[in-house]
């Protein structure tokens, strides 16, 4: 298991590679260009920049997260082509300062979604919310509206300021995309892009839809197992791959994270471990990384990867906001941090326990 811990940048972010650097186990910092457009090429020298910063610190910088897929490879027009052989050039040029993974998405138009970046929890910390009736009732602007006033201090992946400013187009366009349309739009994408990520040694690994069911007539299609075995189904290129994230697809309580990393670890060089609440009424809360705190048996995954003895790279995902700290929703320091530790103790007893049965 490959700790690291998600960095959004010198400028980007209220966490510090030397506070980073302090969290025992921690080998890389998965990273990204977030300043960028989407669909332009990430040049060597923005690269390099970002990439020697990181090592000066000992860290590797073997994983990114996000190179963004611009909406027009979702939506399949004319214009996506382009777009396409730049992402192609991005790899190209990743591969030169040795990045081994590109996590990304194939959301439409929205990334994550939640209901309220801080909602408060019994032990007065706060956590990212998801209402499932204030959602139904909201429409796409006033969701909108949430997002572009959390980002207005440091960009939120996902809700980057031209996406929300374009956002009544992008409904507009995909009126005529609906799941199936959407997953050959991902198919003519990975035909393109895995033979170029094989020359260069890079795993393409699909992050989960968030949550994993469709949002205002949107279509959402990685959204649980016969969505896995789909997009296997697409390639069996080496570069084809998952992120496995027990957050996004665990806050279905029909996903059995468990069992799933059974199944696909497999096929998920990168790995988000975390928990999330789930309630009745289809709401869900982000809780700490400790398993009895929320609905996913976080305990029994990291389990089931140590018996897998698994080397992929993993993350802490989303944390709460704790001890006061002023942070970017989800990506504080001090409860991921503490969630690096959970997930490194869990690793190391099972470990242990697996090599004395041997």
């Amino acid at each position: 298991m490959n700790m690291t811990f998600r960095w959004y940048g010198r400028d980007n972010d209220t966490v510090s590679l030397e506070q980073i650097k302090q969290i025992p186990n921690v080998k890389g910092i998965v990273w990204a260009l977030h300043k960028k457009q989407v669909g332009e090429v990430w040049t060597k020298d923005e690269i390099r920049g970002e990439v020697d910063y990181i090592q000066s610190y000992g860290f590797h910088a073997d994983v990114v997260e996000s190179v963004n897929i611009h909406e027009s490879i979702k939506i399949g027009n004319q214009e996506r082509d382009y777009f396409i052989e730049n992402y192609k050039q991005t790899i190209r040029n990743l591969s030169e300062f040795n990045v081994k993974v590109i996590c990304y998405n194939f959301m439409p138009v929205f990334d994550w979604i939640r209901t309220d970046l801080f909602h408060p929890l019994p032990d007065g910390s706060t956590a990212l919310f998801y209402e499932k009736a204030k959602l139904d009732s909201l429409g796409p602007n006033e969701l909108i509206e949430t997002f572009a006033s959390a980002s207005s201090k440091m960009t939120l992946a996902g809700w980057e300021p031209e996406k929300l400013a374009a956002t009544q187009e992008l409904f507009e366009a995909y009126k005529e995309i609906d799941e199936e349309k959407l997953w050959d739009n991902l198919r003519y994408f990975l035909s393109e892009i895995l033979p170029v990520c094989e020359e260069c040694d890079i795993k393409m690994a699909i992050h989960p839809d968030d949550p994993p069911w469709s949002l205002f007539g949107l279509p959402r299609i990685m959204t649980g197992e016969e969505s896995l075995k789909k997009l296997l189904s697409i390639s069996n290129s080496r570069a084809n791959g998952i992120t496995f994230c027990t957050g996004s697809l665990g806050s279905n309580l029909k996903n059995d994270m468990v069992v799933l990393a059974n199944k696909y670890a497999k096929f998920c060089p990168f790995s988000h471990l975390r928990n999330v609440k789930i309630f009745d009424n289809g709401d869900f809360i982000e809780t700490s990384h400790l398993t009895a705190d929320g609905s996913v048996d976080l305990a029994g995954v990291v389990k089931e990867l140590a018996e897998q003895d698994y080397d992929g790279y993993v993350r802490p995902d989303h944390g709460r906001h704790i001890w006061g700290e002023d942070c970017r929703p989800g990506y504080g320091l001090y409860d991921r941090a503490l969630g690096i530790m959970y997930l490194t103790g869990l690793w190391d007893a099972y470990m242990k326990i697996r090599k004395e049965n041997v």
